[in-house]
């Protein structure tokens, strides 16, 4: 009785630290994409950038993320979860190196795509590996813990770019905004290589994903990490479903495009496409520049985006510890609605020209929508709906969606801005995110409490036997 106490107890220690360490991914993503928002102002004014060439500034990371989405599951496929990890890591430090020393735009450019190649298969393999090792009693939870990890990176940018602002702003004269414009900048983005070497050094131990050891005709690796992680009598019976699930033909693609696994292919995408259309990331990414709009100074424009990112955390840590509790769906109507409300209340108050502390009172109760449901039970569901020997293509299919639509958010939000007014952008986004609650109620099914090879059944027996 002790030994077996002990196990579970060391299995726990096990797996919170390969869930902690995979989701450190998460937290790279989060601070290489929001910490432009605090740049962008001074990379704006030192090298003289228009509206269209601002929102190029910004998306070109986003390029990189959509050929990283495309990459990264067959690449996985074919390599393991962990090796790819690995490289990612190795790109964000090179990447947050190039663009801080980037003495021209076009090099800038190169060195935030790249870096977008790294973010575009984090944000696929993290999700994907953790929900691959955990057990499903706990894998809504686990898999939620990557998308802490990302609020976690958004603060951490933020109260980096108030610091670094703040200490040019405090030189004397005008030295203090030309520093910023000339220096600032380029340490906002060049810290991130200390976290990017501690993410390589962190994965070096962990196992490789057991399903993919599998898929692998790796069975004693795979059984040993299962193991360590359950016992053996968990492991027994995972094994035995994982062999279940594998004993099919091996994948084609032209399987996710008919029958149960095309419904599950086209929740997916809509789900990655439709958390994007709020128009969340024109938050993240220009959230200084839309408080300067309302009136806020530049110390006060950042430090408003350090409460949206302590708020983010705190919706984040609520969605995490209801998602294996009250379920995916019921989260997602929630917060999908609440963030409907809020987005049509900022196009009210930025026509009626408000205050720009009641702008960030909604802004704030935008953010505890999202992050209380899109923000985390889109990468759950996209985690687990898809079957093993196809997880990591469909995965990239999706993730790719999300990217794409990031890049049209971000691309455009500056554009939109300038030409229909602040107000009217905000009700395009409003309008967005009502067609993803449509979507949500129609199309999103529940998975709680059911192993990702009780979802491949379902979906394979009766397409629909999921919903409700």
């Amino acid at each position: 009785m002790m030994n077996n106490a002990r196990q579970k107890a060391g299995g726990r220690v096990y797996l919170g630290l390969i869930a902690g360490t995979a989701a450190l991914g998460g937290l790279l993503l989060g601070y290489d994409t929001a910490v432009i928002s605090g740049a962008i102002g001074f990379i704006k004014a030192h090298f003289g950038l228009s509206a269209g060439m601002t929102g190029w500034a910004v998306s070109c990371l986003l390029i990189g993320c959509m050929l990283g989405a495309i990459t990264g599951g067959p690449l996985s496929d074919r390599f393991g979860r962990k090796p790819m990890l690995l490289l990612s890591s190795l790109i964000f430090a090179m990447s947050s190196l190039g663009s801080a020393m980037a003495p021209n735009l076009a090099l800038y450019s190169w060195s935030r795509l790249l870096g977008g190649l790294a973010i575009g298969a984090v944000s696929l393999l993290s999700p994907l590996y953790l929900a691959e090792v955990a057990p499903h009693q706990v894998r809504g939870r686990l898999v939620s813990l990557y998308q802490l990890a990302i609020v976690v990176g958004i603060l951490v940018s933020f109260f980096v770019n108030m610091l670094i602002q703040r200490a040019g702003a405090a030189l004397p004269g005008v030295a203090g905004e030309s520093w910023n414009q000339a220096h600032g900048w380029r340490w906002m983005l060049g810290v991130m290589v200390v976290p990017s070497a501690l993410f390589g050094l962190l994965l070096l131990p962990l196992p490789e994903s057991p399903r993919w050891q599998m898929k692998r005709g790796r069975r004693l690796e795979a059984e040993r990490t299962l193991q360590r992680i359950g016992g053996p009598e968990a492991a027994a019976k995972e094994i035995e479903e994982i062999e279940g699930s594998l004993k099919e033909d091996e994948g084609k693609l032209a399987e996710l495009f008919s029958g149960g696994f095309g419904r599950a292919l086209v929740i997916g995408v809509g789900l990655a496409i439709f958390s994007q259309f709020g128009g969340i990331n024109a938050v993240m990414y220009y959230g200084p520049e839309m408080f300067k709009a309302a009136g806020s100074n530049a110390d006060q424009a950042l430090l408003s985006q350090v409460v949206l990112g302590a708020t983010l955390i705190a919706a984040t840590l609520c969605a995490s510890a209801l998602v294996d509790r009250l379920g995916r769906r019921k989260l997602l109507i929630g917060g999908v609605s609440l963030q409907v409300s809020c987005l049509a209340a900022v196009g009210i108050l930025y026509r009626i020209q408000a205050s720009p502390l009641l702008l960030l009172v909604f802004v704030v109760l935008f953010l505890i929508g999202f992050g209380s449901s899109t923000g985390v039970v889109t990468w759950v569901i996209i985690s687990e709906i898809f079957p093993t020997r196809l997880r990591g293509q469909a995965m990239g299919m999706a993730v790719l969606m999300h990217w794409v639509a990031d890049y049209l958010v971000s691309q455009t939000f500056p554009v939109l801005k300038e030409n229909i007014g602040p107000s009217n952008t905000f009700f395009c986004y409003a309008a967005g995110c009502f067609l993803g609650l449509v979507f949500t109620v129609c199309m999103v099914p529940e998975t709680k409490g059911r192993t990702l090879e009780e979802i491949e059944r379902s979906w394979r027996q009766a397409p629909r036997a999921l919903a409700g």
